[in-house]
């Protein structure tokens, strides 16, 4: 789920408790700030974007506007196009319906945020009208509560995860076959989802379990061939080969739950490869994969290493219909083989 995370800090009358905000905004991965025009100098707490509130007209042609009468979501209404964004400030949306702005602002160049005191209401915020709000402004006077927010702006939304059926392995020809290290250390039945096609990914394993050959290295995905697709954030996938240090990149729990990491580096090389196909008894799909003890595929249960993955074993992936086009998805009729 790509949505920017904001922090508002210029409601406190201190200074230093402004500073405070922000300062705990940065350690919880969140680098915007919402401050008054006398904060400047927060730009010295590190690499922060700041936007400066002054009277409700906000720096970069973005404007805050508190809703509490339908006079109030009219006024806001009217921005639409007007401004680059609009900040929405209400403590009871049942008055002003969120659905409504969103419905408007959206498609019309104006970027819409919303103020939540709460992780519930930013993860509500943020699926309303499905695609939810361009933004969370996190909405506290207290720095410890800001670091609760962490899970939602590392989450990119759940994933359906369906049982599969092992079809068969086979050996293939040596490939270029590439090790995905992240910045971020993973659990056993967690790691990345892989495919030969968008249409299935299968998830397959970090290396987070010991196996008596060599250590356990988490923080890494062992993911298949170059010509795979890997899950990025905001639904996109992206060939395996593109990688690149910096890029994120979305980790998958057994359950289906995410979080979003970053690439620490890409190691490409030769390896031995198998043809694993799958089913889920109507279609049949398959992945490429390094020959490897180490490399695993999460099941209901576990994990199975591929190189001892038979016909009939159950495994995890995701499916979707529709094609893809430079990593986006498109309703088309498509078929890959």
């Amino acid at each position: 789920m790509d949505k920017e995370i904001w922090i508002r800090a210029d409601v406190p009358d201190e200074k230093e408790k402004r500073k405070e905000l922000v300062l705990s905004a940065l350690e919880s991965g969140v680098d915007t700030a919402l401050v008054r025009p006398e904060d400047a100098d927060f730009a010295s707490l590190g690499k922060v974007k700041l936007y400066f509130n002054d009277g409700g007209e906000v720096s970069e042609n973005y404007e805050i506007v508190a809703l509490s009468t339908p006079e109030d979501q009219d006024r806001a209404m009217a921005m639409a196009g007007k401004k680059a964004g609009v900040i929405l400030d209400s403590s009871d949306w049942t008055v002003i319906p969120l659905e409504n702005l969103i419905a408007k602002f959206r498609n019309s160049g104006t970027k819409v945020y919303a103020c939540a005191a709460d992780t519930e209401q930013a993860k509500l915020y943020m699926q309303t009208l499905e695609k939810g709000v361009d933004g969370i402004v996190i909405s506290t006077d207290d720095p410890n509560r800001i670091r609760g927010f962490a899970d939602v702006i590392s989450s990119s939304g759940d994933v359906d995860l369906q049982v599969l059926e092992v079809v068969g392995v086979k050996n293939i020809e040596m490939g270029d076959r590439v090790c995905v290290d992240t910045v971020s250390m993973m659990v056993p039945g967690e790691g990345m989802l892989i495919g030969s096609s968008a249409s299935c990914m299968f998830l397959v394993q970090s290396e987070s379990e010991d196996n008596g050959y060599v250590a356990a290295r988490p923080f890494r995905v062992n993911a298949g061939a170059v010509h795979a697709y890997v899950l990025c954030p905001d639904g996109k996938t992206r060939y395996l080969a593109e990688l690149k240090s910096g890029e994120p990149v979305v980790l998958v729990k057994r359950d289906g739950t995410t979080r979003i990491s970053s690439v620490g580096r890409c190691k490409i090389e030769q390896r031995p490869l198998v043809l694993m196909t799958a089913t889920d008894g109507e279609k049949t799909y398959s992945t490429i994969l390094q020959n490897a003890e180490t490399v695993k595929m999460v099941t209901p249960d576990g994990a199975v290493s591929v190189s001892s993955l038979k016909k009939g074993d159950r495994v995890l992936a995701r499916l979707e219909s529709g094609g893809r086009h430079f990593g986006m998805k498109i309703e088309e009729t498509i078929r890959e083989i």
